[in-house]
């Protein structure tokens, strides 16, 4: 297990905002089918912070799904946006990625090489990596 790289099961098309980008962005991105709960927040090409499903919900205080809701113009990524964001390097394993999320602090880890986001890996997927792995 210890040589399984992390990068064998990252998402590697990560979709991210910036601290600027309204709130509506970020609504419009949990609409779309088969997305993974955590959006990281890049600025200058740097990992800045990361967004995730709870914090958008706590944040939207009942809005609905109206896109003409205030909340979603005048709020801001950076206003609810979780700042320096755990994150692993590319040379990480699927097991170092197991062991951090196992403690139950994080539900997705952002992988970094040289400082910017290449992937992010979930519980699912590492729970979907040990399940193919079961005989």
């Amino acid at each position: 297990m210890k040589t399984n790289s992390i990068k064998t099961i990252m998402t590697k098309d990560v979709i991210s905002v910036a601290p600027e980008q309204s709130l509506l962005d970020v609504k419009h991105i949990y609409e779309k089918e088969k997305f993974h709960h955590h959006i990281p927040v890049v600025e200058n090409g740097k990992l800045v912070g990361i967004i995730s499903l709870i914090d958008f919900m706590y944040n939207i205080k009942g809005a609905g799904i109206n896109d003409d809701n205030e909340i979603y113009k005048t709020l801001r990524v950076k206003d609810i946006m979780s700042q320096k964001p755990f994150c692993l390097p590319t040379t990480a394993t699927i097991e170092d990625a197991a062991k951090l999320l196992a403690k139950g602090h994080y539900h997705a880890i952002p992988i970094l090489e040289n400082k910017s986001i290449v992937g992010i890996v979930s519980t699912a997927d590492v729970i979907k990596f040990f399940l193919n792995k079961t005989p």
